[in-house]
């Protein structure tokens, strides 16, 4: 076997014991995957994924970005360049090269995600390296030519119950239409992300408001017909099965200005006249917006700021978005917030799940803040912190000061598909093994803890996104 049975529970031999009887009360359970950037297109054409290469490293920036810093060029790895640029099409040319570089990932969350892969989705039972990278490429390359190993019969086979994807505002959804009328069962929804028109700074803000008046025949000119505009996009969001919208916005500033400063606002948005300060003051006032419409249509509204995204203008002009180049930055909530908690934030109608990629802001704004308000919601450790001692921290720096039901269980915000049953593997034993320290240190019944197990594993993600 490639993985360690007991990886990730306590050395302590008694809590090690109980967290190995209260993982497998809940590794079996149905996934929840309520937010996260797979393809709905998998799932509409139901075609075999074409090679390794293609499966595990092109389209996986938590890979790439490594093998990146060790100077190992992105069109090497077959990532596709903006201006139609030459990069490698031989995927067993890119996996051997990924192999040849397979040990940077040592110790990382990466190489124990790819392995659980390796082992129980390939059935991989020898460490993969150069010597072994042919036969992995091989093995799993055979298995891909399977009917059984195509995206929907992987989804039923992972037990995932429920997955969203995320899509724009302006995406007209073919591929979650095809999923509904198709003859296949399994749940994949959308989520409503509007970033780009929301953003004054979002490449082609304007453009994309037209095309949100196309999309809907209402005057998005006008902060009226703007905002009914959105109305319009997430009721057909609703109607291809969103139970959330999400927001990625550089912080978590909101606003909760008057009719007249919203629309004075709105109109240099759309003009192209803002400075950066009133960019911000536009995004935050969208919040708040959003925060509106969702009491009004019951979507469940996602906050991830915190990351300086795009961080390399280069890269970004010769390779696009979302190439890993986005870093975490220091983010306010206790300020940030406050104007639309003042509004809504007592408000039962509303749920908010906010995200961080600022741990320092977990137990000394985001716990006493979900603590307090009842609308708002902790996601779950997100993004460089979806790790084994970043999921163990998040619960030693809330749990005291949120409980445990201020939280939303786990969600997997992955691209990489293969790994969604390893990061939920991963989740609920760490969660475990947080559980039998607790119980072992005297500060939880046994009895509570296997509730809590459920919990965390399942149910909460359930309840939090109205799954």
């Amino acid at each position: 076997m490639i993985l360690d049975p007991d990886r990730f529970f306590p050395l302590e031999a008694n809590a090690r014991q109980l967290a190995r009887e209260l993982f497998a009360t809940v590794a079996g359970l149905p996934i929840i995957s309520p937010h996260g950037h797979t393809d709905p297109r998998w799932f509409a054409e139901n075609e075999r994924f074409s090679d390794p290469a293609q499966l595990f490293v092109t389209p996986d920036h938590y890979v790439f970005r490594m093998l990146f810093s060790q100077g190992i060029p992105l069109e090497s790895l077959g990532v596709p360049r903006v201006d139609g640029g030459l990069t490698e099409t031989d995927g067993r040319k890119i996996w051997r090269l990924f192999a040849e570089n397979y040990h940077l990932f040592r110790a990382t969350p990466s190489k124990m995600w790819i392995d659980h892969s390796f082992q129980h989705v390939f059935g991989l039972d020898r460490a993969f390296a150069p010597a072994t990278a042919d036969a992995f490429y091989d093995r799993i390359s055979e298995c891909l030519g399977r009917d059984d190993f195509r995206p929907r019969q992987l989804f039923d086979r992972f037990g995932i119950e429920a997955l969203s994807t995320t899509e724009s505002a302006i995406d007209p959804l073919v591929w979650h239409k095809a999923i509904q009328t198709s003859d296949w069962t399994g749940r994949v929804i959308t989520a409503y992300r509007p970033d780009s028109v929301v953003d004054p700074e979002y490449d082609g803000f304007a453009q994309n408001i037209a095309t949100l008046g196309e999309m809907t025949g209402e005057d998005t000119t006008s902060w009226p017909g703007y905002l009914e505009a959105h109305r319009n996009r997430r009721a057909f969001f609703k109607a291809h099965g969103a139970t959330s919208s999400d927001h990625g916005h550089p912080s978590a500033h909101t606003e909760n200005l008057s009719q007249s400063e919203a629309v004075a606002l709105f109109a240099k948005a759309l003009a192209g006249n803002c400075s950066t300060g009133e960019a911000e003051a536009f995004r935050g006032q969208m919040l708040t917006e959003m925060a509106r419409m969702s009491i009004d249509d019951g979507l469940v509204m996602q906050i991830h700021p915190g990351s300086f995204r795009n961080h390399s203008q280069p890269i970004m002009a010769q390779f696009g978005r979302d190439k890993g180049f986005d870093i975490p930055t220091r983010t306010d909530f206790a300020r940030a917030l406050r104007p639309m908690l003042e509004a809504f934030g007592t408000d039962p109608r509303l749920s908010v799940i906010v995200f961080t990629l600022d741990e320092t802001t977990l137990s000394r704004e985001l716990a006493p803040l979900a603590g307090v308000y009842p609308a708002l919601k902790l996601g779950p450790p997100w993004w460089f912190f979806d790790s084994p001692d970043g999921m163990m921290r998040y619960r030693e720096l809330t749990t005291e000061t949120a409980g445990f039901y201020n939280t939303v269980g786990f969600n997997d915000d992955t691209r990489a598909f293969c790994s969604i049953p390893a990061r939920h593997d991963m989740a609920r034993r760490v969660d475990c093994a947080y559980l039998a320290k607790l119980v072992r240190a005297g500060r939880l019944n046994e009895a509570d803890a296997y509730e809590l197990a459920q919990d965390l594993s399942y149910l909460l993600a359930k309840k939090a996104y109205r799954l």
